[in-house]
């Protein structure tokens, strides 16, 4: 019975209960958001094989740092700052990493390993403009000033409203709108020569 009584609680509600250390508001919490930050990580980075893992690590920080959210009613705001700078810095990470295979890595245990050596020349013309652009791409928005690159990854890539966006980065609409528009502006700028 108990239970039922959380799941017809407004979000406010179970946010203000969550920071009393109530465990069935907070567990309430999670298994409400939990579809919505799997899908912004799934549209953010669709390629990424650890969705469920940044899921998860967003989901414990909120339950870790819910105490220090000082107005519930910005609990989406807040969570979309968590889930965006997860991606940050997943995106970081994942620009470090370069997947490496031993070709000299044969034990008596295992079979040998079978495999092909992928080409890194551009067979079809249209696939390499096409995995180039995408790059020249992403370095572009990641050579933006912060405040732009959040702006137009949640605009872009999230599909925020300005309004939404405003509250996840606590400024105005106005700032916002702008912020895009000079993010915008950069990009077509830095991209002409690609574009």
């Amino acid at each position: 019975m108990a239970t039922l009584q959380y799941k017809k609680m407004s979000l406010e509600e179970l946010v203000v209960l969550s920071q009393q250390d109530d465990f069935k508001a907070l567990e309430e919490l999670i298994r409400r958001e939990q579809k919505n930050v799997y899908a912004a990580f799934s549209y953010l980075n669709p390629k990424s094989g650890n969705i469920a893992d940044l899921t998860q690590e967003a989901l414990l920080r909120v339950a870790k740092n819910i105490q220090n959210l000082k107005n519930p009613k910005l609990f989406k705001s807040w969570l979309n700052q968590i889930v965006t700078n997860l991606f940050y810095d997943e995106l970081r990470k994942s620009q470090r990493k370069v997947d490496t295979i031993s070709l000299d890595d044969e034990t008596p245990d295992t079979p040998p390993i079978k495999f092909m050596l992928t080409d890194k020349k551009c067979k079809p013309p249209e696939k390499c403009v096409s995995a180039e652009l995408e790059k020249f791409i992403k370095n572009a928005i990641n050579a933006l000033p912060e405040q732009f690159r959040i702006a137009i990854v949640l605009r872009e890539f999230q599909g925020l409203s300005y309004e939404e966006i405003a509250k996840a980065t606590h400024s105005s609409i106005g700032t916002v709108k702008s912020r895009i528009a000079r993010a915008r502006g950069k990009l077509q700028e830095d991209l002409k020569a690609y574009i």
